[in-house]
C-alpha cells in the first residue's frame, strides 16, 4: 500500500507555494526519505521534460549562474545526488527548515508517521544553490 503526501514551499510569511505530491511505499518515514524523495522526484522530472529552467529546491551553483545565467541548457542533465547533498547540507545549517504540522523537524532521523491530515512545508533560509 502507498501513501501520499503533499508538501509545499512555504515563506517565512507563512504563504505556501508550489505543492508537489510524493508517494511511499510505508507510512512511518523519516525526514531524509522526504528530503531524497522530493530531490529525486523534482530532478528526474525536469530531465524528462527537457525544461530550460529547473524549478526545484536546490537552484544552480553561483559558477554556472554567472556562465548561463539562470536558464539551464536543455540538453543538460541534472544530477540528482548532488542536489541532495546540497539539500542535506543546508538542512543541517538550517538554511532549509522542515515542518511538520507546524513543528520543526530536529534531524534527518526523525521518524513521523504519515496521515491523511499531515502537512509538510520546506521553509528556504537561504536560497540553495548545488550542482
Amino acid at each position: 500500500m502507498t501513501t501520499t503526501i503533499t508538501i509545499h514551499d512555504e515563506t517565512t510569511s507563512g504563504e505556501k507555494k508550489e505543492a508537489i505530491t510524493l508517494e511511499f511505499t510505508s507510512s512511518l518515514i523519516t525526514v531524509d526519505e522526504i528530503i531524497k524523495k522530493r530531490i529525486y522526484q523534482e530532478v528526474t522530472e525536469h530531465n524528462a521534460k527537457g525544461n530550460s529552467i529547473f524549478r526545484g529546491l536546490v537552484q544552480p551553483n553561483k559558477a554556472e549562474i554567472m556562465l548561463n545565467g539562470k536558464k539551464q541548457e536543455k540538453k543538460k542533465k541534472i544530477d540528482w545526488e548532488v542536489q541532495y547533498k546540497a539539500a542535506i547540507e543546508s538542512f543541517k545549517t538550517n538554511g532549509i527548515i522542515l515542518l511538520i504540522n507546524n513543528k520543526q523537524a530536529d534531524s534527518l532521523e526523525q521518524e513521523f508517521e504519515i496521515k491523511l491530515d499531515t502537512e509538510i512545508s520546506f521553509l528556504k533560509l537561504v536560497p540553495l544553490v548545488g550542482g
